[in-house]
């Protein structure tokens, strides 16, 4: 990857573009799934979302793979997509810059404090 393409992310750009034309290719009811996966994931993004492109990718071959086999997107989702999206973060998972920020806040009380 260049240097230029990854400070500006245009390589983000590219891969977005590239999920979703896969999508597009995908059944209506998975296509909507996938929005609301996309929607429900990018909360626990760091600033640029590339810790999400690995999991968006495992996402998506999942989708693709289920819709190829003729299942529908509830019987391999359920009805709780945000928890589906909840368990493929889980707590060691990928972390929002709000926590970030907030264990660089803990560490300098710490620091201030002593400790």
């Amino acid at each position: 990857m260049k240097l230029w393409e990854e400070l500006t992310g245009s390589d983000m750009t590219a891969a977005f573009k590239a999920f979703e034309a896969r999508v597009k290719t995908l059944p209506a009811d998975y296509q909507a799934a996938w929005n609301e996966i996309n929607a429900n994931l990018w909360p626990h993004s760091d600033f640029t979302g590339r810790n999400l492109m690995p999991i968006l990718e495992g996402v998506l071959g999942l989708l693709e793979e289920t819709a190829a086999d003729g299942q529908r997107a509830q019987e391999v989702l359920g009805d709780d997509i945000k928890g589906f999206c909840r368990a493929l973060v889980g707590e060691d998972g990928a972390k929002s810059v709000r926590d970030k920020w907030r264990k660089q806040l803990n560490e300098a009380i710490a620091k201030k404090l002593g400790e």
